[in-house]
């Protein structure tokens, strides 16, 4: 440690005086110093988010009551003292139902825990309105700092909570966008189900442009498509796209071993990620507890948890060997409304909870080619043993639920009652979801926090920009409403787009008409007719009134601006050129 002054003096050691002096005229004609401010160092430099998609807090007693009972263990992992607390859910009212956002969907909850912003349902990290603008994750902000980033999920690649870390549009479903997305964004590793975006229709995919796994491997990116392809994958790989089937990945009573599991994706992942010197983030999802929720199969939907579970310890074992790596897990929001006792029976039948072999996924086929009360019985006890169905039951089996799960919903209901355990529906819950935290950034989502906070917190701990990714994005793009004329034009919301460019807009009642004024350019539409002038003279530009709402080309908006905005179909989003 170093000596003070007096502590110096003290000692007897001489400091001549002259030797500290500087002249009056040196210290007039030199500058004074700059003092470099310090930034401090990130708390951690690694961030892994799990989330368990559709986990609420019953679900976790549930598989916590299977692990007592089957398993000997008096706790899951989650329960080894990292809870700090809970999340709310809510979402926002949107433009395409009548729906208030108190019940989230899963769009809306993952914008909010990767990028820190409230959307609507179906919202892909985009805004509300009729023009929305993208929103920057954390994985987007960290890619700027050169970190490695990855996603590994149970769900297509391209379903909802993968897909707003590192792309953005209006409408999940347009999950072909999102594939061609990821291509673009920088991220490094791939993990999931859902090959059938990234491939054509004659190849049984979705796709109608082309088959585009052979453009991620020409940009350098190892692909794999079983467990022997993940494992094959060479440990110095910088990029990688594992698409282990052709939709969801399989439930885990209905897998078989050349399916990679989500620790086994998970480990993989962490390995390739951690060759980095800058730090990762690795978003991990484990979707198909959702998924058994939303069909009310409980004993799936306890397996999909346990593996959730068997992840977090993979997780946690890296992070505590690294020393460097902070970790959060929750979920989107609880599916299902489950109630683990039911008809006011004080009673749960947990010794049942083992007996089922396969999900009502694998055997719906089987259900659905059923002709006889016999056919039914032999199902159920082949499947989870019950020999003793009841009429009622069976007609029920027979009759279906009356959603659209049919004879696999009956099935479940079946199944459902005998253990003893309820549900609301086959929809989302707009209960409090759980916060589990290890790392850093437990002290940062301790207690009643909202689901944005993870994402604010998250890019906090390791110290990247939310802000700068969303401006990035933000000059580039716009996800505007639209509609496709009979001819095959796009018009767009004339108002609000206006609006994002600045352009003035007024309603002249007596020649009913709106005009747009930017600068010195002026263009009026006369809304009977859709006959537009711009500055005056006749133009080939034509509005559209649908439903008291004025449409226009885009075209309109380049003369109005005299910017080259371009509109990319594909990714239904107005690029800024």
């Amino acid at each position: 440690m170093k000596k003070g002054l007096k502590q110096l003096l003290g000692s007897g050691l001489a400091i001549s005086l002259l030797s500290l002096s500087v002249s009056a005229s040196a210290l007039a004609a030199a500058p004074a110093p700059t003092k470099t401010p310090e930034v401090p160092a990130a708390p951690s430099k690694n961030l892994i988010v799990l989330i368990g998609d559709g986990m609420g807090p019953a679900e976790v007693t549930a598989a916590r009551y299977y692990s007592k009972k089957f398993l000997n263990k008096d706790r899951l992992e989650l329960d080894g003292g990292y809870y700090v607390g809970k999340a709310t859910t809510y979402s926002q009212a949107g433009p395409y139902t009548s729906e208030s956002g108190a019940v989230t969907d899963s769009a809306a909850a993952a914008t909010a825990f990767s990028t820190g912003n409230k959307t609507y349902n179906n919202a892909i990290s985009v805004s509300n309105g009729d023009v929305a603008k993208p929103f920057g994750s954390v994985i987007e902000a960290a890619m700027k700092q050169g970190k490695g980033t990855g996603l590994v999920t149970t769900d297509n690649i391209t379903g909802a909570t993968p897909a707003v870390w590192a792309s953005h549009v209006r409408q999940r479903g347009n999950q072909n966008a999102i594939a061609s997305q990821y291509l673009n964004s920088g991220v490094n590793v791939f993990f999931g189900g859902g090959k059938v975006n990234f491939t054509t229709k004659e190849e049984k995919g979705k796709r109608t442009d082309k088959n585009i796994i052979g453009d991620f491997e020409a940009k350098g990116y190892k692909t794999a498509f079983d467990k022997k392809g993940l494992d094959a994958i060479p440990a110095n790989t910088d990029k990688a796209l594992g698409l282990f089937a052709g939709a969801e990945i399989p439930y885990v009573l209905d897998r078989d071993d050349k399916t990679p599991t989500l620790p086994q994706m998970t480990q993989k992942a962490i390995d390739l990620l951690s060759q980095n010197k800058n730090g990762f983030v690795l978003m991990v999802e484990a979707a198909r507890i959702d998924h058994a929720g939303h069909a009310n199969d409980l004993p799936s939907n306890i397996q999909e948890l346990l593996e959730m579970d068997a992840t977090f310890k993979t997780i946690i074992d890296f992070a505590k060997k690294d020393g460097n790596t902070s970790v959060v897990v929750s979920a989107d929001h609880e599916t299902g409304g489950l109630s683990l006792a039911r008809d006011n029976v004080y009673e749960l039948n947990v010794d049942l909870f083992n007996k089922q072999k396969r999900s009502y996924e694998f055997i719906e086929g089987q259900l659905k080619k059923a002709e006889t009360a016999d056919d039914i019985r032999r199902i159920v006890a082949d499947n989870i043993g019950f020999t003793d169905l009841t009429d009622e039951e069976i007609a029920l089996i027979l009759k279906g639920d009356g959603s659209s799960y049919g004879r696999a919903g009956g099935y479940n209901a079946v199944v459902s009652k005998r253990l003893a355990v309820g549900w609301t529906g086959h929809g989302h819950t707009g209960v409090d979801v759980g916060v589990w935290a290890y790392g850093p950034i437990a002290s940062l989502v301790k207690g009643d926090v909202d689901n944005t906070d993870i994402a604010k917190n998250g890019a906090k701990v390791i110290g990247v920009d939310l802000a700068a990714a969303t401006k990035d994005l933000q000059d580039k793009y716009l996800y505007p409403l639209f509609k496709v004329t009979r001819d095959n034009k796009t018009l767009f919301t004339a108002k609000s787009l206006a609006e994002a460019f600045d352009i003035t807009v007024a309603w002249d009642e007596k020649t009913r008409s709106v005009s747009f004024t930017k600068g010195s350019n002026k263009l009026v539409v006369l809304v009977d007719s859709g006959a537009v002038t711009v500055n005056g003279a006749a133009s080939q530009l034509v509005g559209s009134d649908d439903n008291g709402k004025l449409y226009l080309p885009l075209e309109a908006f380049n003369q109005l601006t005299g910017l080259k905005l371009t509109w990319d179909a594909s990714n239904e989003r107005i690029v800024k050129n």
